[in-house]
């Protein structure tokens, strides 16, 4: 798989840009804040719809336009695909493929594959579980494009049944404030049947769609774990050996203090994974989801949060027997980051075809004798695209084309 061609109207500094792309090494060159970025993250938001760097679209859209547009011709294989992206702030966005319009942007998902590293990726040894989920989804929809229905399935019951948590706890300290505090097992204030009524709906929907999303996750892990143990030990040999558990409130206790934040468990504990499905729990996926929100609901209704669910998991990542966040240096937080992204890329094209990879402003993080690592195992993509600051910060191992980035334009110089 390969990018031939990217096309940009009013996307990020982008009035307009024409790109022509080929197989091999592409590194974008030039200062900060030029718009080398910019190029590659509109290919990472073609692949997953979202951005590495910013968390909703409004950026995304060149100061005084109201959409932007992202066009990039796909090759895989004998087979070509445009595909189109117009991207509106606070609308739907809206797709073409081949020219024609399909029924939801997220249709073309999985026509385009790419892999990203970037030193946001740091993150995902250093920073919180949200950024390991997010990582587990991408890959799953890159691998399976229908679990974008099933992400969105999901984010959605959540919002609605946090709405609804959040108007039963508003309601209950209402109560309270007028000296009429109702029993907490009874919850039988004015409405408060119709609350529970709807909230048991809302149970049925999170449970169905959490379920799925959380099997696709531990799946997921299964098939990650010797690939990102062999990555790691390729980037840094002298280390304790790299793996990885799964953290799900299916397994642990809930968290029912003050907050809704994310507290951290010990790397040892309440991991899951496709065994313990089977034998430990002893029920469906959905029925333990379910059982385990009746659970909580008091909590919940205190709080107006949900507490279980595969939106509080986490992924834990270790080094040895310790968890590499707070024990892992500098460098083998890196490691560690890079291997999962190399395992992405190996178990991408494990399924059929190399990704695309992209590789922004990496290699200035790194010391030199990861740099080389790095540098060796990417070299066989079909397709590598990297931004560097200065030409020297491409290793050697990846030569190729070379556009220049600065004043707004870009110019192929190789």
């Amino acid at each position: 798989m390969h990018v031939a061609h990217l096309s940009l109207t009013d996307f990020r500094s982008y009035a307009s840009v024409e790109l022509g792309l080929e197989p091999g090494v592409t590194a974008f060159v030039g200062p900060n804040g030029q718009g080398k970025t910019n190029l590659v993250e509109a290919l990472g938001y073609v692949a997953t719809h979202s951005s590495h760097r910013v968390a909703n679209d409004a950026p995304l859209v060149r100061q005084g336009a109201t959409r932007a547009i992202v066009r990039c011709a796909v090759h895989r294989d004998d087979r070509r695909a445009l595909v189109e992206l117009e991207i509106n702030p606070g609308r739907a966005n809206r797709a073409r493929l081949n020219r024609a319009p399909v029924s939801r942007a997220r249709d073309v998902v999985g026509l385009l594959r790419t892999v990203l590293f970037a030193p946001e990726d740091l993150a995902l040894s250093k920073g919180d579980p949200s950024e390991r989920r997010r990582f587990l989804d991408d890959l799953l929809v890159a691998r399976t494009p229908r679990f974008a229905g099933v992400r969105a399935d999901y984010d959605r019951v959540l919002k609605q049944r946090g709405a609804l948590l959040r108007t039963a706890a508003q309601a209950r300290r209402g109560a309270r404030s007028a000296r009429r505090q109702e029993r907490d097992t009874g919850f039988s204030a004015a409405g408060a049947g119709d609350v529970l009524s709807t909230l048991e709906v809302w149970d049925a929907h999170l449970a169905q769609h959490g379920a799925e999303l959380l099997r696709g996750r531990l799946e997921l892990i299964e098939a990650l774990r010797p690939l990102v143990a062999g990555a790691y030990a390729a980037l840094a040999p002298s280390s304790a050996p790299a793996t990885l558990a799964y953290r799900s409130t299916l397994s642990t206790g809930v968290d029912t203090g003050e907050g809704d934040g994310e507290r951290e468990a010990p790397a040892d504990r309440g991991s899951l994974d496709t065994q313990t499905l089977s034998t430990d729990l002893g029920k469906t996926l959905e029925e333990s989801l379910r059982e385990r929100l009746l659970e909580v609901r008091q909590s919940e209704l205190e709080r107006g949060v949900t507490l279980v669910g595969p939106h509080r998991d986490d992924l834990i990542l270790r080094l040895g027997d310790l968890p590499a966040r707070g024990y892992a240096s500098h460098g083998e937080s890196w490691s560690f980051a890079l291997a999962l992204r190399l395992a992405a890329y190996d178990l991408l094209r494990a399924d059929g075809g190399d990704p695309v990879l992209i590789l922004d402003d990496v290699f200035a993080e790194l010391d030199g004798q990861r740099r080389r690592r790095l540098a060796e195992m990417v070299a066989p993509a079909e397709q590598v695209l990297i931004t560097a600051a200065v030409p020297d910060d491409v290793p050697a191992e990846l030569t190729g084309g070379r556009f220049d980035v600065a004043g707004g334009s870009v110019t192929r110089v190789r």
